[in-house]
């Protein structure tokens, strides 16, 4: 009578094959959502961009905010949710006489990796590399 079915060193040499596709994959996954929200923030960034100078030239000058709450309140923006929740911003304004403003976004929780992101008033990125 001969038996059917995989062998234990069949089974072992198939988890490990998996094992080893897993452990190449899962990191070029997690990149791959990291660069995904950076491009989410960096479109949301724009957005704001925009709405400020819509605010210069109908108020002659710009907004700043601690917040995204801050600036919702003052303009009627609301950040979407999924830069919310992976992105703090801020807009500061520059000093002297002629108005402008940075936009700095810092990345939280598993997006802390990416490091800070800003766009000035004049369209100045940084960091370069990731835009």
């Amino acid at each position: 009578m001969k038996q059917r079915g995989f062998s234990l060193i069949e089974l072992m040499i198939v988890i490990a094959i998996i094992g080893i596709l897993a452990a190449i994959a899962y990191p070029n996954y997690q990149e791959y959502i990291i660069k995904s929200n950076r491009a989410a923030a960096q479109s949301a960034m724009m957005d704001i961009a925009n709405r400020e100078q819509q605010l210069l030239l109908a108020n002659r000058t710009y907004v700043a905010a601690a917040n995204a709450a801050a600036f919702q309140a003052s303009t009627g923006y609301v950040l979407p949710t999924d830069v919310a929740a992976r992105y703090d911003f801020s807009i500061t304004l520059g000093a002297g006489a002629v108005p402008s403003f940075t936009i700095t976004f810092v990345p939280t929780g598993p997006q802390a990796s990416d490091g800070n992101l800003t766009l000035d008033s004049q369209g100045v990125k940084t960091p370069i590399a990731k835009w």
